[in-house]
């Protein structure tokens, strides 16, 4: 028999060809160089040149000096609230903790305590303060919104207790003077360089520690921040103690500022906070958010009032400004979830109302 022949083997397959370059990688290097602190810069200097148009003085190092001495308070609140917010929580009783604090430092000054002593008290009644909103939103699931809005009245009652209506002015001239002299060789106010340091501080935690991608996580779906490790409650009621620490600090700075002890100090500025924290990109829902961009936010807020100050602007009418702020910071870097959140509802109805036609014929 002849020998059979193998059978020819199989020809290789094909190569795939790869893949071409997706297609959304401009648009997605367009979106990184237009980022939200890129657009906060420009509006940094579309403020600056309103400012100079409305005012010679207004890039001049005194008038620079005010206006950060009038906003450092905030500044340094704004830090914590930043780290809070992208946890997914908010904390509204900052400035009544700072008012409590500022209460609690001239009822012991009038009687007489060391001053180092009342610092130690004021940090602690602080901490105090954001432990009970901690303690109520980890451990009994209360809403942080509620909590510190029923906490805001509370700090604020206490203040009023405290000190009623009496006012404290007798400070020593060496700490009054921290409120409205520079930081000696440096030129910028006391509470400027505090903010600068405590940003470096919380910049490092939250961009480049564990803890930072923690709150991140937390932010973006607690539940599964929870499932993997996570320890939610403990971190979440680290961020409220600190938060209340920072407003303590926060009323002493504002109580020798002004030279006065008084237990409506800080009235209202949890809105300028939060308004700072918007409008720095950091989302209201949670998961987003920078340090640096609460920077530039701090420097485009400080900005406008003074050059509004300077304009002929009706003061009176600020609180406008802070609202539209607190509107656009909201709306504009959610407009894409919203927008797609809208679309998907609007197919919802369609399809609904194609079923209930299909259903009717």
């Amino acid at each position: 028999m002849p020998p059979s022949k193998s059978a020819p083997a199989p020809a290789p397959a094909p190569t795939p060809s790869p893949p071409p370059a997706p297609a959304r990688a401009p648009r997605e290097a367009w979106q990184r160089a237009v980022r939200w602190e890129t657009g906060l810069a420009l509006v940094v200097l579309i403020i600056i040149g309103f400012g100079l148009h409305e005012s010679s003085q207004f890039l001049t190092s005194s008038n620079l000096f005010n206006a950060g001495v009038s906003n450092g308070e905030i500044a340094i609140m704004a830090l914590p609230m930043t780290l809070i917010i992208v946890s997914g929580e908010i904390d509204l009783s900052v400035a009544s903790t700072l008012g409590m604090s500022s209460a609690l430092l001239g009822v012991l000054w009038q009687h007489r305590w060391p001053m180092l002593a009342i610092f130690a008290v004021v940090l602690i009644a602080g901490a105090a303060a954001g432990l009970l909103n901690g303690l109520l939103i980890t451990r009994l699931g209360l809403p942080s919104l509620a909590v510190t809005i029923g906490t805001l009245a509370l700090y604020r009652g206490i203040a009023l207790i405290l000190l009623g209506s009496n006012t404290v002015s007798d400070f020593p001239p060496g700490y009054t003077s921290i409120g409205v002299n520079p930081v000696p060789h440096l030129g910028v106010p006391y509470s400027i360089a505090i903010f600068v340091v405590l940003g470096v501080i919380f910049g490092i935690v939250l961009h480049g520690t564990p803890v930072g991608r923690s709150i991140f996580a937390m932010g973006n779906n607690a539940e599964t921040a929870l499932f993997s490790g996570i320890r939610v409650k403990r971190i979440k009621t680290g961020l409220f103690v600190t938060s209340g620490v920072i407003a303590a600090m926060a009323g002493g700075l504002w109580t020798f500022r002004l030279s006065t002890a008084v237990q409506n100090n800080g009235i209202g500025a949890e809105l300028n906070v939060v308004a700072i924290v918007l409008l720095a990109g950091v989302s209201i829902f949670g998961g987003r958010g920078s340090v640096p961009g609460v920077v530039l936010a701090v420097i485009a807020f400080s900005l406008l009032q003074n050059a509004l100050l300077l304009s002929n602007f009706n003061q009176e009418a600020y609180g406008i400004v802070v609202g539209a702020l607190l509107l656009v910071s909201v709306f504009v870097p959610n407009a894409g979830v919203l927008t797609r959140q809208a679309r998907a509802a609007l197919r919802v109805r369609a399809a609904d109302r194609a079923d209930a036609h299909g259903s009717g014929l």
